[in-house]
């Protein structure tokens, strides 16, 4: 790891990324992009230094309360989280100053500072984002290798049920011919439905490979699975969207689950629901961008 003085920790749409980089290990991460530009090895974690004072001085400025959002690129549980608890710090200062959170995660780290979590989700709103993509813990494994199984993460959706926090699911990516499957959907969905997720995101049955994810993801196929790099480079070239080709069959299965377990799946809804601040001391709410 190493640090990086930075000028501000906050997006102008009010999002927060403290870490750089990943140590997951996930064999089709898009944050590898060359696009991002990012100047070290991507396991080299990059921390932004002086984050929590510059949130602290970030919030105080703010005229109007609204969501923050963290872990769209880099998620706030990598390992080196543990020790550092700059997470942990950051969400403390928007419990204190009772500003919204919308967290994303793959670890069950998240479930050390379930305590804040809960205290802003009384306060205000908090939505927990967990990423599945593989029913099977032992294939999880080889796709993930470096973060908690796919049935540890279903544990904090659970938990987060117990505690009235509403959770969102990106059910993404499904791999062509490897974890595409009905039996892959199916079951991911059914935990889904046992967590009473109130959402899922999902965009189609497939990937998307740029230009640094891509030969990452390739180099990985030649390690975990033996000829399918030259499979997937004959029928996808170097398209950007990589489809699997049961995609509709499968795309139909997930609407039908949805509507009969009345979970959002709408994009654009899911993502005004996670923008709408919710102020329960007084009972208004803010869009976030009524800043």
């Amino acid at each position: 790891m190493h640090y990086k003085e930075v000028k501000a920790i906050l997006t102008p749409q009010n999002g927060m990324n403290l870490y750089r980089g990943c140590t997951h290990g996930c064999i089709y991460c898009d944050s590898r992009s060359k696009c991002y530009r990012m100047d070290h090895d991507f396991e080299d974690i990059e921390v932004k230094a002086k984050a929590a004072d510059l949130l602290e001085h970030a919030l105080k400025r703010k005229r109007n309360k609204s969501m923050i959002a963290t872990g769209s690129m880099s998620d706030p549980y990598v390992p080196i989280e543990a020790e550092l608890k700059l997470t942990r710090r950051c969400l403390n200062i928007i419990d204190r100053f009772d500003f919204g959170l919308v967290i994303q995660t793959k670890s069950n780290l998240i479930l050390r500072d379930i305590d804040i979590l809960e205290s802003i989700h009384k306060k205000t709103k908090c939505v927990v984002a967990v990423t599945l993509t593989t029913f099977d813990d032992e294939l999880c494994r080889k796709l993930e290798p470096n973060v908690c199984t796919t049935k540890e993460r279903v544990q904090i959706l659970m938990e987060m049920k117990k505690r009235g926090i509403p959770t969102i699911v990106w059910l993404t990516p499904f791999l062509p011919f490897i974890n595409d499957t009905e039996e892959n959907l199916r079951g991911l969905m059914n935990y889904c439905i046992e967590a009473g997720v109130y959402g899922i995101m999902n965009f189609g049955i497939g990937l998307t490979l740029r230009d640094g994810n891509r030969e990452y993801f390739y180099e990985q196929l030649d390690k975990l699975f033996p000829g399918l790099k030259e499979k997937y480079i004959e029928i996808y070239g170097n398209a950007y969207e990589v489809t699997s080709p049961d995609s509709d069959r499968l795309m139909k299965i997930f609407y039908e689950l949805c509507e009969e377990n009345n979970i959002v799946y709408d994009e654009q809804e899911l993502q005004r629901y996670m923008r709408e601040y919710k102020n329960k001391q007084i009972g208004t709410q803010l869009s976030l961008f009524d800043m």
